[in-house]
């Protein structure tokens, strides 16, 4: 791991990487290359296995599946993937999964943050009521 000086070197290896076609100041393309790497393609397929689990990898992918179609969101997962992979290797820290109801509450804490600041800089307030029964 020490030919790649950081985790994106890493993912832009695997062909995991956004691309960055941008001209003028807008994004034309944001595709990944096409490569035959054989790592990306286990990765690939890793991150497509993650849509039943109950873990916090799973609900990503399941977020990015609701939010894009199933070919980008399996790229994004599998180079979530990655970066966990390089950092586990270069650091030598274990991955330990927080579970599913850790990712949502971390993504409900982020939503509300950034609803927050948004209406700061409208200059309203947000004010909280009692969450509605499921």
């Amino acid at each position: 791991m020490s030919r790649f000086p950081t985790v994106g070197h890493f993912a832009s290896w695997l062909g995991l990487c956004p691309g960055t076609k941008i001209t003028g100041g807008k994004v034309m393309s944001g595709k990944t290359k096409r490569c035959a790497n054989h790592a990306a393609q286990a990765l690939k397929l890793a991150a497509a296995a993650l849509r039943p689990s109950q873990s916090a990898l799973g609900a990503y992918f399941r977020r990015m599946c609701s939010r894009m179609d199933k070919s980008k969101a399996v790229a994004a997962a599998a180079h979530k993937l990655a970066r966990l992979i390089y950092t586990m290797l270069t650091k030598g820290e274990e991955y330990t999964d927080k579970g599913q109801d850790y990712y949502e509450e971390r993504y409900r804490e982020r939503v509300l943050w950034h609803l927050n600041q948004r209406a700061k800089k409208m200059g309203m307030k947000l004010v909280a009521t009692e969450p509605q029964p499921r």
